[in-house]
């Protein structure tokens, strides 16, 4: 048979809850490296580490909150299945975030590798929920909605938000740490863009 035109295997839910599960773990690992190198990053979690570098304010709770009205939007526009992991998955990376300082801690790291490994991860992250039909909501449930609906790149789109918040902060980081933090940026976009394409992945 010809697999460009093989019907597709869904996932189990087995297959889906031990996904999201990597998939956030994942995630908030690459994350713990980007506050470890005091590395800015894009999305709603940037915007909650932005509070978090300003204010001190705890990253996992302010994320979560953060994606509450977005839980909205993937309820109305991208149905229950695709919402209920999603909130899911904001849930999971918010208390692993904030718990992971119990189970490792980083005396020190190099901005420029904080940023790119840590984007690294967090991209191969991504996708480990995309390809499972979930994300972590905020501008990614807007890109994903964007691509279903009009065909355009759900990494292009999220490169633009990725834009504007970390012109945001300009007034928390240096000029070195945000040129740091734009090439982790772009890593994460690429991967995530050459990777999620409409029927690249099937099941």
């Amino acid at each position: 048979m010809n697999t460009a035109t093989a019907p597709a295997c869904p996932h189990s839910r087995v297959e889906d809850c031990l996904a999201l599960l990597v998939g956030t773990v994942m995630i908030s690992f690459g994350l713990l490296l980007l506050r470890t190198g005091g590395i800015m990053t894009g999305g709603m979690a940037g915007v909650a580490l932005l509070l978090h570098y300003a204010f001190g304010y705890a990253f996992g709770l302010s994320y979560f909150l953060l994606n509450l009205p977005f839980f909205y939007l993937a309820v109305r526009r991208m149905g229950w299945a695709f919402s209920l992991k999603t909130f899911l998955c904001i849930g999971l990376v918010s208390v692993f975030s904030d718990h992971l300082h119990g189970l490792i801690a980083l005396a020190q790291i190099q901005p420029l590798y904080a940023a790119v490994m840590g984007n690294i991860i967090l991209g191969t992250g991504f996708l480990i929920l995309f390809r499972h039909r979930a994300s972590l909501g905020g501008f990614n449930i807007l890109a994903l909605y964007l691509q279903q609906r009009l065909g355009w790149r759900a990494g292009w789109l999220q490169m633009g938000t990725d834009v504007l918040v970390l012109s945001l902060s300009l007034t928390t980081v240096s000029p070195v740490v945000l040129a740091v933090s734009v090439v982790g940026v772009v890593v994460l976009n690429l991967i995530v863009a050459l990777n999620h394409r409409a029927g690249r992945y099937l099941a």
